[in-house]
């Protein structure tokens, strides 16, 4: 017998992720437990028969739901308010599930063009094949979003801060705009964190996650999660679910829930060291732009103001000489590393050009911002001065 703890509301963020949601078995285990099972053993054909119907909320299958899995899924929705969520394989099995369930042949898609390159695809490509039409907006603009609207809208998507320029969009403005054309507003909310930033306080009506990234935040395992609404994971997403098959392991599920534990003193000093690194790249003769939410010559300062709480943990900077440098400053690095993940413990970079963005038209490049001279700096939680001493060191070697 699985027993659940309660928990009062009102409670911190950081209390919520390490009791939310517990569910412990007869054996009282502190840490939350792994239930390593695909099927579920029933006391009768009734009951096996009440649980299809949906007439006993027990357990069916691992591909529907999970223990280990749950726990994770209401941990999430008790810090974004959300409720009710399901968890995903990865984060792009979030993006994906989170679209493809409510879209159909014939309706349209509003996105802002600044994208991820693989959530661009999924837009740009799968969801054409499927007879989604979908136009790409400046994020920023509201007339945009308001001049793409046609009468087969049926879903705004965008991420912010964006991915790897850090532009700030201002969710109530566009949920707003979507209310009103009978469009649900889908946020991918990972560069902010469920710390920094609410969407669904500012009116989107879906959230989505890479748990990959800040979640796990130390380059275990891969994860997502879609939270919304009970009646839209009810009306589009359940079904989807449970016959396409995303499902989130038992066991990475297991890390996420570890990793939520420690998420807000991971995030917190990893933020506070991007701050400082920012403004000393912003200083650096060798450094043409720094873009850093938490920094008041951020283009989007005003708008990060109002909706996040805090900076973020990533970077993004240009270094004057184009792709030569930016390799030479790569390559110059000793202890930051070079790959292409993010929200690590670990502080890492990329090259968006050649790696994250690389299948993106040099057009499209340009008109993101996404220069040959472009870095991503993902901060971790090491000493910022051995990092400053790092980052600062390979600039000098460039």
């Amino acid at each position: 017998m699985l027993k659940r703890k309660e928990t009062k509301r009102g409670l911190g963020p950081a209390t919520t992720l390490v009791h939310a949601g517990t569910l412990r078995s007869n054996f009282g285990e502190v840490s939350e437990a792994i239930f390593l099972t695909q099927g579920y053993v029933y006391d009768s054909a009734e009951q096996a028969e009440a649980r299809f119907k949906g007439e006993d909320p027990g357990f069916i299958y691992s591909r529907y739901s999970n223990p280990t899995t749950r726990m994770f899924e209401e941990r999430m929705m008790a810090l974004e308010g959300a409720e009710d969520a399901r968890s995903t394989a990865s984060g792009m099995a979030a993006v994906s599930t989170a679209l493809q369930c409510q879209l159909r042949a014939g309706d349209h898609i509003v996105s802002a063009r600044a994208l991820f390159g693989s959530c661009r695809y999924v837009v740009e490509t799968v969801l054409s094949r499927m007879g989604v039409e979908a136009t790409f907006v400046d994020g920023r603009n509201p007339d945009e979003w308001q001049a793409a609207v046609r009468p087969n809208t049926r879903v705004f998507f965008m991420e912010t801060p964006t991915n790897p320029t850090l532009e700030i969009v201002d969710i109530a403005a566009v949920a707003e705009i979507a209310h009103a054309a009978g469009a649900r507003l889908v946020i991918d909310n990972v560069f902010a964190t469920p710390l920094f930033q609410h969407p669904l306080e500012l009116g989107a009506d879906v959230v989505v996650y890479s748990a990959t990234k800040h979640i796990d935040g130390q380059g275990r395992c891969l994860g997502g999660i879609v939270l919304s609404s009970k009646d839209w994971i009810e009306e589009f997403m359940h079904d989807y679910y449970r016959h396409t098959g995303p499902a989130l392991s038992p066991f990475n599920a297991w890390a996420l829930l570890k990793g939520l534990e420690t998420m807000p003193l991971r995030v917190t000093q990893a933020t506070r060291s991007a701050g400082q690194i920012a403004d000393r790249l912003a200083d650096h003769p060798k450094i043409a732009r720094v873009l850093y939410p938490g920094r008041d010559d951020h283009p989007d300062a005003a708008v990060a103001r109002k909706q996040m709480s805090g900076g973020s943990t990533l970077i993004a900077f240009e270094l004057k000489g184009g792709k030569n440098e930016a390799f030479a400053f790569a390559n110059g690095l000793e202890l930051v590393l070079l790959t292409n993940n993010l929200g690590d413990t670990r502080t890492l970079t990329t090259h968006p050009a050649t790696t994250t963005h690389k299948n993106l038209s040099q057009e499209a490049r340009d008109q993101l911002g996404i220069s040959d001279g472009l870095m991503r700096l993902s901060v971790g939680i090491e000493d910022v001065e051995d990092l400053l001493e790092d980052i600062e060191g390979a600039l000098e070697r460039v």
